[in-house]
């Protein structure tokens, strides 16, 4: 088994991050720093990353968490702050990574796994995948106003992909509105707000692919069934 791919069954990290670590100089096989990019593993090989030795996990699990705001889309954070590890007591113990990130101010639907392979295809831009949110925003928004977003309006980045909006609900000089975007750029809809003058209130995502938050709740988390995971799978 290629090397990157061993680690990423391992946990460690999905493919591309371990080519990276490869690269850095962080893994060893059998006492040996490698950097080779496709170093094959053979069976009875011992590999460490950062001086510890990984294997690969012996089963894959997929949890699906409810994000409150607040809490960062990371495995681990340097100033101890609050992450979606630190949500889901029970499978504290397994090496589990997010799948994309949410920022701290939005909510909603995160997968965590430690299926590495798994998570390098749901962020590959080939794929696509399309995701949910609900933001509400400043002002009273009308409908004209959100052609630049479903078209793709410029950003600092780049003019961002088509996109689907529509206005579900007003009140209080707010609009709540309904957003289905394919990219996964950082802050992408707080950004597109902004440059049509209406910032986000709130944010939430609600679907990421086949994948529905359903009425799990805020803080909430639970195992994909087998039959999420294969219509996620099916999916790529």
């Amino acid at each position: 088994m290629r090397l990157q791919k061993y680690m990423a069954h391992s946990g460690v990290a999905s493919r591309r991050k371990s080519e990276e670590m490869i690269a850095q100089g962080k893994v060893k096989v059998n006492g040996k720093i490698i950097r080779e990019q496709g170093y094959i593993v053979e069976r009875g090989d011992v590999v460490e990353v950062n001086g510890k030795k990984i294997e690969p996990e012996s089963q894959m699990v997929y949890v699906m968490l409810n994000k409150p705001r607040g809490v960062l889309s990371t495995a681990s954070d340097e100033k101890n702050r609050k992450t979606v590890l630190d949500c889901i007591d029970e499978f504290k113990d397994l090496r589990l990574y997010p799948v994309g990130r949410l920022d701290r101010d939005t909510s909603g639907l995160i997968l965590l796994t430690n299926d590495g392979e798994f998570t390098q295809k749901m962020l590959h831009p080939k794929f696509e995948l399309e995701k949910t949110y609900y933001a509400t925003v400043e002002g009273n928004v009308r409908k004209e106003e959100l052609r630049p977003l479903i078209e793709g309006i410029e950003l600092e980045d780049g003019i961002t992909a088509p996109g689907k909006f529509r206005i579900v609900g007003k009140r209080s000089a707010k609009t709540r509105i309904e957003c289905k975007i394919r990219e996964g750029r950082n802050r992408q809809i707080r950004r597109m707000f902004e440059a049509i003058g209406h910032p986000v209130v709130s944010l939430e995502r609600t679907q990421f692919g086949t994948l529905k938050l359903g009425g799990l709740g805020k803080g909430s988390y639970r195992e994909l069934t087998e039959k999420e995971v294969e219509a996620l799978r099916n999916s790529l």
